[in-house]
This record gives C-alpha cells, sequence and structure tokens, in this order.
C-alpha cells in the first residue's frame, strides 16, 4: 500500500535523436526501432506512450561531433551507428511538444554550438509551443572534433569550459528573465498598442566572449527561463551545478557514492546562495524485467548476445592512435588510452584471477547502470536509491519504445502502490509540476536580472568561481 509520507520519484526517459545513444548493438534486435529516429512519427508514439505512464520528461541527450581522437578514422562510429547519424533534438521538441499535454521535454545544448541571443530565441519559441514544458541540458562539450565543428582547434581546457559557460547562461538570463517586463505585452487594438516600450529594455552585455545588445525578440514564456538541468561530476561541474542548476543527472556505481556526491552538491548550492532542496539529483539506470527472478535473468543474458564490444569500446574512446578499437582480449594495461587508466584500477579490485581485458571494459560499461529483477524487486531498489537521495530516476532505454512501455506496464504500477511514482500530472508548467511554481525562485542567479534593466543600472554577473 502507498505511504503518504513517501515522496514520489521522479522519471525522465532518456533518448537521443540516433540509432546507437547507450546500449551499443541492441538496435539490431527485432523488437528495436530507434533505427527509425528519422520517422518523426516514432517520437511521436514514443512521447504518447511517456505521457500516458506519467513520465516527467523526455530527455533528449545530445553531440556536436564524433568521439575519439578527431586526428584518426571513425569507421566504427560510422559502422556502430554510435551517435551518427543524428538530428537536432531541439528542432523534433515543438513536433512532440503539439502532441502532448503534460509531458516534459528537455533538449542539450552546449554551449559552443549555438550563440546564446540565437540560443534564447529558440528555447523561448518551445517554450511557447510547449505552454511552458521545455527544460534545457547545460553542457560544456567533450570532443575535439565537435569543437573543430564550430571553428576551434580543440576542445577548450576544462576549467575555461566552464568559465565560458558561466558567461553564456548569464547572457541567456539577462535575455529571459531581465529584458521584458511582465506586463510589457498588451496586444491592444482598441488603442493601437502591441506592446509599452517602456517596458522592454536592451541588455548590453558586453563580456569576454559576448556582445549582446538586445532586447530578446519573444515575449516572455510562461517558465521565462527553462527548466535547468546539469550532468557535471567533475569538481567544476558540481559547482557549476551547485549555482545554475535545477536537476543533476548523475552515473553513480552504487547508492553510497551517490549520497556523497549529492551531499557536496548540496552543500556547495548552500555556499552560494541557494537551499539544499532546490538542487535535485536524476541517477541514470536501465531495467531488466521479468516475472520471476529467473526470468529476468535470462532476459538479461538475451540482452548480452546483442552488446557490441566495439561500440562500447569506441564510447568510452578506448581506441588507439589510428582510431581502431583495440582487440577484445588486449590487456587494459597495454591500452594507451587515458580514459582507460581509471577503469583499469577500478576493474583490477573485481578480477583479481586474471588480467583484466578491454572486452572487461565493454562489459561493465553494459551492465554497471542495469537493474534486474521483478517489479517489485526493481521497486525495492529503487527505493534504496531514494534513500540515498536521489529525486528521480533517467530511464535509459534499451530499444525504443519497448523499454518505456515494458517499465510503464509493469513497473510503474508496483512504484504507485508503494508511493514512488505520481498516478496524475500535477497542472502547469513544467516547473510548477515539480516545484510548485512556474519562475525561478529568487535565490537562483538569474532572478538577479528581474526588472535591472529598467534604470541606468546595468547589473554585472555575480560569479561563483569554478576552479
Amino acid at each position: 500500500m502507498s505511504n503518504p509520507a513517501t515522496k514520489p520519484l521522479r522519471f525522465n526517459a532518456f533518448v537521443m535523436n540516433t540509432t546507437s545513444h547507450i546500449q551499443h548493438g541492441q538496435w539490431r534486435r527485432p523488437d528495436a526501432r530507434q533505427h527509425e529516429f528519422n520517422d518523426v512519427r516514432t517520437w511521436i508514439e514514443t512521447a504518447k506512450l511517456l505521457e500516458a505512464a506519467k513520465f516527467d520528461t523526455m530527455f533528449f541527450a545530445d553531440v556536436s561531433g564524433l568521439y575519439g581522437d578527431a586526428d584518426a578514422d571513425f569507421d566504427v562510429y560510422v559502422r556502430e551507428g554510435l551517435q551518427i547519424p543524428s538530428n537536432d533534438p531541439t528542432v523534433l521538441l515543438s513536433a512532440l511538444a503539439v502532441n502532448t499535454e503534460h509531458l516534459g521535454f528537455a533538449t542539450t545544448s552546449n554551449v559552443f554550438q549555438n550563440h546564446p541571443f540565437n540560443f534564447a530565441r529558440q528555447i523561448s519559441t518551445l517554450d511557447h509551443i510547449s505552454n511552458g514544458r521545455i527544460a534545457w541540458n547545460v553542457v560544456t562539450g567533450t570532443q575535439d572534433n565537435g569543437a573543430r565543428n564550430y571553428g576551434l582547434d580543440r576542445i577548450t581546457e576544462h576549467a575555461e569550459r566552464y568559465r565560458w559557460a558561466q558567461e553564456y547562461v548569464d547572457v541567456v538570463y539577462k535575455l529571459w528573465e531581465g529584458s521584458w517586463e511582465d506586463d510589457a505585452l498588451l496586444a491592444d487594438k482598441a488603442n493601437g498598442v502591441h506592446a509599452d516600450p517602456a517596458k522592454i529594455h536592451k541588455i548590453f552585455h558586453s563580456g569576454q566572449r559576448y556582445r549582446v545588445e538586445g532586447p530578446h525578440l519573444p515575449s516572455p514564456s510562461p517558465q521565462r527561463t527553462p527548466l535547468l538541468f546539469q550532468a557535471g561530476s567533475s569538481l567544476s561541474g558540481r559547482r557549476f551545478a551547485a549555482q545554475h542548476a535545477e536537476a543533476v543527472f548523475v552515473i553513480s556505481p552504487s547508492p553510497v557514492l551517490a549520497t556523497q556526491q549529492i551531499r557536496e552538491t548540496r552543500e556547495l548550492a548552500v555556499a552560494a546562495g541557494r537551499r539544499p532542496e532546490d538542487v535535485t539529483f536524476y541517477q541514470g539506470l536501465s531495467f531488466v524485467i521479468g516475472s520471476t527472478e529467473e526470468e529476468a535473468q535470462r532476459k538479461a543474458a538475451e540482452h548480452d548476445e546483442f552488446v557490441s564490444v566495439d561500440g562500447y569500446l569506441a564510447h568510452a574512446a578506448v581506441v588507439d592512435r589510428t582510431g581502431r578499437v583495440y582487440p577484445p582480449q588486449t590487456p587494459l594495461k597495454d591500452v594507451e588510452t587515458d580514459t582507460a587508466r581509471g577503469f583499469t584500477e577500478w576493474l583490477s579490485k573485481h578480477i583479481t584471477d586474471r588480467e583484466p581485458v578491454v572486452a572487461d571494459l565493454a562489459r561493465q560499461r553494459a551492465t554497471s547502470q542495469r537493474v534486474v529483477g521483478t517489479p517489485e524487486q526493481i521497486a525495492d531498489r529503487l527505493a534504496q536509491w531514494q534513500q540515498a537521495g536521489v529525486d528521480g530516476i533517467n530511464v535509459i532505454n534499451w530499444v525504443i519504445p519497448g523499454s518505456f512501455a515494458e517499465f510503464a506496464d509493469h513497473v510503474l504500477p508496483v512504484l504507485r502502490e508503494r508511493g514512488l511514482a505520481q498516478a496524475e500530472y500535477a497542472p502547469g508548467p513544467l516547473r510548477q509540476k515539480l516545484f510548485g511554481s512556474p519562475r525561478l525562485n529568487e535565490r537562483h542567479p538569474a532572478a538577479r536580472y528581474r526588472g535591472a534593466f529598467g534604470t541606468d543600472r546595468v547589473p554585472q554577473a555575480q560569479v561563483v568561481p569554478v576552479s
């Protein structure tokens, strides 16, 4: 039975507008349709399924280039369909928004792929189309090839990327929160006044990377600023999340380690002038569901038959200097990739009867965030994650739309019985559904730009150091 004191978990469907996103090789399964990603009907059908199941958000990942060494060949990525080809999720969201009523939509966009003035306009347009159901996953990029696609020689140094992100969000906050006053738009036909010019303001931003005069061209959307996701786990990333994020995507190997990351980030949020509850946390997990434990284990073995070792290794950038994936039986100690060094140490603690090889790394990546069991066992496990401080789950699919349909049909009913999943949507825009108000609270750094441009004073950003 439901416990009145239990707080429901939030659920996002983690997807990407591509064939092979996280679970590499699974697109070959007969029931998989993610290779139909060019067909908007596939996404509309999936969005309607998620809304019927009362998922909170459809969360789209994205990249701006290829993984691995930018100077090496990229055959493995093309052969595997590993995030190439891929389409722009931001464009797709408008089609999904008009085919749903409550489901939120998160798009990923890094700071170098779109000028902040143009990005702010696109997001405001989507927020209008969706009646306030848009979220932004703020990222800084990780790929040299992606950086080169936007005129850079290579990816900017890590701490500098977050300084770049600080200015980027400062620009869009000024546009979203400060350029238009709440009652500026009149549409007064009788007097022929569409908007009050005294209540629409240029922002005159001048910074290290951007000069933006304004004003913001769209009128205020239902949320003004979209719900803000962030996925950084480094110290710079956690400091940025503590200052700006409302929802943080984590991939923790255990509830115990998740507790530590959540506690540290919330402490940083308090130091930045926010409250611990201003930042929520979503753990990424995939699920293999059976009516019995034996059936679940059998299905897990069937999933393993489709695992692409090359795909997982390429995604982890475990490739040699020519861009070729290391042979599966290569000892990890012989892999000349910085990414693999940490995994070598981790696997050595778990594989003690032999030398770990790169195939072990692929298997670990395929199963590390996997929960296998009956709906009741999965509910037990999710309760443990909640007790660790996790507010929600990013559900990582094996196949689209089947993984989400199976979770909706078998796991969510058990979670609802226990009070761990919502039975109905709350009214209003996405932020109101999740936090009780459609607008960012006054503790968020964006709030300082409300009413800030109606005088001669142009405020400067308050930046919390990230390095």
